[in-house]
């Protein structure tokens, strides 16, 4: 099963995570998510358990615990939304003369 985990400090690592989510069970994965171009952390992540009934465990032990000052929120996942790539649609008429 796959976690969201929101509202990181940008301090928090994969290491932190991972070490507090094994509380729980077994931890096959952990990221991140980081910014292209500046690297630094978009304050959210995702942590992956096999087992369902550990997963669940950790949504309830770890949504609201504070972790590096900041209180965590901790869901199932969703499918990530596809966004329309390419032909990017702009507001506002292009052809507009100043």
């Amino acid at each position: 099963m796959k976690l969201y985990v929101g509202n990181l400090s940008f301090k928090t690592t994969e290491n932190d995570l991972r070490s507090q989510f094994e509380d729980y069970g077994t931890v096959d994965q952990v990221d991140i998510i980081t910014d292209r171009e500046s690297g630094r952390s978009k304050g959210f992540g995702f942590i992956e358990m096999n087992d369902h009934d550990e997963a669940n465990e950790a949504i309830n032990g770890m949504n609201g615990f504070t972790l590096g000052e900041r209180t965590l929120t901790v869901n199932e996942a969703r499918p990530r939304e596809e966004r329309p790539r390419g032909n990017r649609q702009f507001s506002g008429n292009r052809d507009r003369r100043y």
